[in-house]
């Protein structure tokens, strides 16, 4: 059935990408473990959507300890998980319809922290529905992670998604605020609480294996057209990784094209006291009487 603005196949859209994203994370996740290597799971996870029919909506990020966001393996990286916390964070899509979610896994010996951002998530989620605004859907996050003992990151949030855009307004925080945006029946919202043991702020560093297209413009040199054409032509506006590109010399193409506002790079967003962090995330549609999660 149609959702608000959304008709049936919209919405039947954002569920066939939901259901293959929990298929795919669950799988992975069930990876994780000492030994193996952040780009074993990542091409699992990416190569895995592929068979079930979806696309990618986002590298598979796969963010270790103070990492919050933004990191994906490389090409030929072979660094093994050891003693740590590993968020990780899957984006499918279908026809450009997405879903986004995230679970970490703890191989420190910290639960609580893991337990933290998961009952943030399912108190903001129970707190959704028409008409509530997005600063109130923080203010439960917050409640619940200070109540742990722990710090929200505070710059980062939640967000909407729409058809070829993994990343849009409305803005979800991850503390309480005044002024929000108010929640409406269709409107299709990640939200995913990140909980601390750190101040709660994240810096950037100096890893960036993650872009997208920012302005189409014309240019000059022939690897970076070759580069600007792929882009365009597999992964739209949505974000993709360096090591996807079977292009030559691609990194040199990738920095001119960065330096000349063509592709926006990502980079690595960690907790600035070096704390860690974890993440649990679910994508939702707005309904009447609170909210559909497409990726449960």
């Amino acid at each position: 059935m149609s959702i608000g603005h959304l008709d049936d196949e919209t919405v039947e859209k954002y569920r066939e990408a939901g259901d293959i994203l929990r298929t795919v994370l669950d799988e992975s996740a069930e990876m994780i473990e000492p030994g193996v290597t952040q780009l074993e799971v990542a091409e699992y996870a990416e190569s895995r959507i592929k068979e079930l029919g979806g696309g990618w909506a986002f590298p598979v990020n796969i963010s270790v300890d103070e990492e919050a966001s933004h990191a994906t393996p490389a090409r030929d990286d072979d660094t093994e998980f050891g003693e740590e916390m590993v968020c990780l964070d899957v984006g499918v899509h279908v026809d450009g319809y997405v879903a986004d979610a995230a679970v970490t896994v703890d191989l420190t010996g910290n639960p609580e922290l893991v337990e933290a951002s998961e009952e943030a998530l399912a108190a903001a989620l129970d707190a959704i529905e028409p008409g509530v605004e997005t600063g109130a859907v923080g203010a439960e996050i917050e409640d619940v992670i200070r109540g742990y003992g722990y710090t929200p990151i505070l710059n980062l949030s939640g967000h909407g998604v729409e058809q070829w855009d993994a990343h849009t307004g409305p803005n979800i925080p991850n503390r309480g605020a005044e002024r929000g945006v108010e929640l409406q029946v269709g409107d299709v919202v990640a939200v995913e609480p990140f909980a601390t043991d750190g101040s709660g702020k994240v810096t950037e560093g100096a890893k960036t294996e993650i872009y997208s297209l920012e302005n189409d413009r014309s240019v000059r040199n022939r690897q970076a057209r070759q580069v600007l054409d792929h882009v365009k032509e597999h992964y739209r506006t949505l974000p993709f990784a360096a090591r996807w590109l079977d292009v030559p010399r691609a990194e040199m193409a990738i920095r001119r094209l960065e330096q000349n506002h063509v592709l926006h790079g990502y980079p690595v967003l960690k907790e600035e006291d070096s704390r860690l962090v974890s993440q649990a995330e679910h994508t939702v549609i707005v309904t009447e009487d609170g909210c559909e999660i497409t990726t449960n």
